[in-house]
């Protein structure tokens, strides 16, 4: 029996387990990878929004990381919510000391910079933006949504492709290997995302499924990313797989009804009977 390919999430914890490690882990399991993780904050939140958020200590983040390695094998990485400086700091001294292939990482890592929720609470402190900036380019790719993107680049948030295309090439020239930026708050019927690596540039179209349950679209997105990385030939191929899959558990998400706010998607829509 083959060994599972094992990914580790790098993120903070969402008790209604729709978005950070808990919608990670259910990524993975739903895709046949087996899941690891470090968690950087502890958070109080629902469906309805976040309420507060405890950091957990940065070198107990870096033990973590440190206690786990040393035992496990990880084939692909994938970093949601760091909360503070102190921790992207810590996330940005491992990754520089990971092995690097024609200037990649040796593991592929996959970073989400989580810097404010769906509900519009600011999850990044303010004096972390510099040290997340510092971070990207040790990541693979990273997948930011407009608001985070612009935020990146420091110009107001992108209202077509033309200025999501202008601010994935701000972010290429600072050092991003690979940029997705998602369009899922462009107005329109449609979602557009933007694909800009060393393979060129791509617009990825996709009806918009009709559905407020979109909690933790974002972290279930670059985790099933990171879960097809290592079973594609290409980066592209592996958001294109990603995003048909995450287009399913956005479907199926009404059937679950969980909380009175926007509810998960449902990762696990081709495992459960109907």
């Amino acid at each position: 029996m083959s060994r599972p390919l094992v990914a580790l999430s790098i993120a903070g914890s969402d008790p209604s387990g729709g978005a950070g490690i808990q919608a990670d882990l259910k990524t993975f399991s739903a895709l046949g990878v087996y899941g690891t993780t470090v968690v950087t904050a502890l958070t109080a939140q629902s469906t309805q929004g976040v309420t507060g958020i405890h950091p957990v200590p940065p070198q107990f983040v870096a033990e973590q990381i440190g206690t786990l390695l040393a035992d496990v094998r990880v084939d692909v990485i994938k970093i949601g919510m760091l909360s503070s400086a102190p921790i992207i700091q810590v996330v940005t001294d491992f990754l520089a000391g990971l092995p690097r292939d024609g200037g990649d990482p040796h593991l592929r890592v996959v970073l989400d910079p989580v810097m404010v929720s769906t509900s519009g609470f600011r999850l990044l402190d303010d004096d972390a933006v510099a040290a997340m900036r510092r971070l990207v380019p040790f990541a693979s790719v990273i997948t930011p949504n407009l608001h985070e993107a612009a935020v990146l680049v420091g110009q107001d948030v992108a209202r077509d492709p033309a200025a999501m295309r202008a601010q994935a090439h701000a972010m290429r020239e600072h050092g991003a290997r690979r940029v997705l930026v998602k369009g899922g708050h462009l107005v329109g019927d449609g979602a557009t995302d933007l694909w800009f690596g060393q393979d060129g540039e791509h617009l990825l179209h996709a009806r918009r499924v009709p559905t407020r349950n979109t909690h933790g679209t974002g972290c279930s997105l670059s985790a099933a990313i990171a879960c097809f990385a290592p079973r594609r030939d290409t980066w592209l191929e592996a958001v294109i797989a990603a995003k048909g899959w995450l287009t399913g558990a956005l479907q199926a998400a009404d059937s679950l009804d969980i909380g009175r706010g926007p509810g998960p998607v449902h990762h696990f829509y081709e495992l459960w009977p109907a």
